[in-house]
């Protein structure tokens, strides 16, 4: 109880207004670094991002077109073109029931498919063998759009995947 001359009181008025505790201070820095952490990650870079889904939608390309070279023991070779890039050998898609049949070969056929963001280009004119042997050689595509660039490789085992992205290293 608080009342003149009681020191008792004078210290429990005290404490209540003292301030802040080092535990409440520690505790409000954490909420702040976890707010600021998920905004730094919300604004991520978005050149970044679609030159991401562009590498993995090739992947799903270079993939079905290696699975098909191996079902029909035809070489198929994906070549980078000035917009886009090409399949160079792949057969012919087996036609629906009642679509038209094209009056391409099945040599003849190859798809030239464009790049879907403005500015994708590969790192080179290189060319990948995609078959028909069940193992490849080692082989790599690193696409660039601006300062961004993403690495799609295989080893020749395994499936392509992206293997590393990041912007461009500066030039000396």
């Amino acid at each position: 109880m608080w009342a003149p001359g009681n020191r008792a009181g004078d210290r429990s008025a005290r404490r209540g207004s003292a301030g802040f505790t080092l535990l409440e201070l520690l505790l409000v820095l954490a909420i702040i670094a976890m707010a600021t952490g998920g905004v730094a990650f919300s604004l991520r870079n978005l050149g970044q991002t679609q030159l991401e889904r562009e590498a993995q939608r090739l992947i799903a390309m270079l993939e079905s077109a290696r699975a098909r070279s191996r079902a029909s023991g035809m070489p198929v070779v994906w070549r980078p073109t000035e917009t886009g890039f090409e399949f160079i050998g792949l057969p012919e898609p087996e036609p629906d029931s009642g679509a038209q049949r094209t009056t391409a070969s099945a040599s003849e056929w190859s798809p030239r498919m464009n790049w879907l963001g403005e500015g994708v280009s590969t790192g080179g004119a290189v060319a990948l063998s995609l078959g028909p042997e069940p193992i490849i050689a080692r082989q790599a595509i690193v696409l660039q759009q601006g300062d961004n660039q993403v690495r799609i490789a295989t080893d020749g085992l395994r499936a392509f995947a992206m293997q590393a992205a990041g912007p461009l290293a500066a030039a000396p």
